[in-house]
């Protein structure tokens, strides 16, 4: 099984992202499940959206047994982006997202952060500092209710940025705006501050904090 994301740039794309016929037509090509993350409505009041270059308005997570260029030309046809940025990532889920029935928005903000590593630190030591060390400090300092991390294993597209990791991390609703509920700190200043200037440091420690494209998304998931 192979996982597959792609990073899309229209607008727009909520409804042909979510139809029937986009399902059929991945199922089709082999994939067993898809994911949509969009920057809706839902989540157009999060304190935090920013990115090095073009604005990522989408994702779409594909996990398929077919070729994976059959779903990237499948999502690229529907969003009507025809060099999207995919990648072929190995995923690991570190704290389960809260199940919901396929086709549901998931009651939460999803973030999505895309990595890039620096260039001085070599990957071996990248990964296991974001996966060992950074890991625990994200989830103890912030209100997180899932978290998946993925490690990009392969560019697929020609037009895709070089980028070292996918993150997705769920909060709840609230979070989008107010920094006690997103870090976990029930109104206590210092705690807040605690919380983020930790965080911060751990970030920095593996270059995330810079480069760094991060998109609130609401999430759709579905079982082909």
């Amino acid at each position: 099984m192979t996982k597959l994301i792609l990073a899309l740039h229209g607008t727009g794309l909520g409804t042909r992202l979510t139809a029937p016929a986009f399902r059929e037509t991945l199922a089709a090509g082999g994939a067993t499940a898809v994911q949509v993350n969009l920057d809706d409505a839902d989540v157009a009041s999060a304190m935090m959206r920013f990115g090095p270059a073009e604005p990522i308005t989408a994702l779409v997570s594909v996990w398929t047994d077919g070729d994976p260029a059959t779903a990237v030309g499948i999502v690229a046809e529907a969003a009507d982006e025809p060099a999207p940025h995919a990648y072929r990532v190995s995923e690991r889920v570190r704290l389960d997202p809260i199940p919901v029935p396929d086709g549901i928005r998931s009651d939460a903000l999803v973030n999505i952060a895309l990595l890039r590593r620096p260039a001085s630190m070599p990957r071996d030591e990248y990964l296991r500092y974001w996966q060992i060390e950074h890991t625990p400090i994200a989830i103890r300092t912030q209100n997180t209710v899932g978290y998946i991390q993925n490690t990009v294993e392969e560019v697929l597209t020609p037009a895709a940025p070089e980028v070292s990791a996918v993150v997705e991390e769920h909060f709840p609703m609230a979070a989008m705006t107010d920094p006690h509920v997103f870090y976990g700190s029930r109104g206590d200043g210092a705690e807040l501050d605690r919380r983020i200037t930790e965080l911060l440091a751990s970030v920095a420690r593996f270059g995330a904090d810079t480069g760094l494209d991060l998109v609130p998304t609401s999430r759709y998931h579905w079982i082909l």
